[in-house]
Formats: structure tokens, C-alpha cells, sequence
């Protein structure tokens, strides 16, 4: 594997896949969702962190996110699947489909 010498900030990536950020950082909360590596803490502070993506991390997501918008029942099962917070997942959910 080569070695990693940038990354990508969440915030970029939602730009970059017209996705919202809150969308993408529930996702990557959780670190099994992504193969190890892909999620980056990146730490700005003592106490402050963000999150970056290598990028692997951009294309699994991006993989990740393409498949179940094909349905409105995928792309709601998709977010409760994961997204942990319901009222988060219900504002994904009130969403037309792109």
C-alpha cells in the first residue's frame, strides 16, 4: 500500500460530492464503515479534532452513498442502517432523491 501524504476534510468532501456534512460525519462516526485507514482524526488542539478521509476513504464512500439512491426504500433503509441519530435520519429521509 502506498503512503498516505494528504487528505481530504469532511467538509471537502461534501463539497466535493454535493453531500451535507452532517450526512458524512454520521457515517464515518463510526470507524467500521470504512476499511481502517480511510478515516483520519486530524488534531488542531489539545482538545479539537476533525475529521479527514484518504483516498480510499472518498471512494468507498462515494460507493457507499451511490447504491441505495437508486430506491426510496434503499436510500431509507441505507440511513437507518447508518445514521444513529433518528431526527438526523428523518431529515435525510424528508429529502427528494437525487
Amino acid at each position: 500500500m502506498a503512503a498516505v501524504t494528504y487528505v481530504r476534510t469532511l467538509d471537502y468532501v461534501a463539497r466535493m460530492l454535493g453531500e451535507d456534512v452532517a450526512l458524512l460525519e454520521a457515517i464515518v462516526s463510526n470507524h467500521d464503515n470504512l476499511t481502517y485507514g480511510a478515516i483520519i482524526s486530524v488534531y488542531t488542539g489539545p482538545d479539537e479534532a476533525i475529521t479527514a478521509l484518504t483516498d480510499r476513504g472518498v471512494e468507498e464512500l462515494t460507493d457507499m452513498l451511490s447504491e441505495p439512491r437508486l430506491t426510496t426504500k434503499t436510500w431509507h433503509q441505507f440511513l437507518d442502517d447508518f445514521v444513529d441519530d433518528p431526527e438526523l435520519a428523518a431529515r435525510f429521509k424528508a429529502r427528494a432523491l437525487r
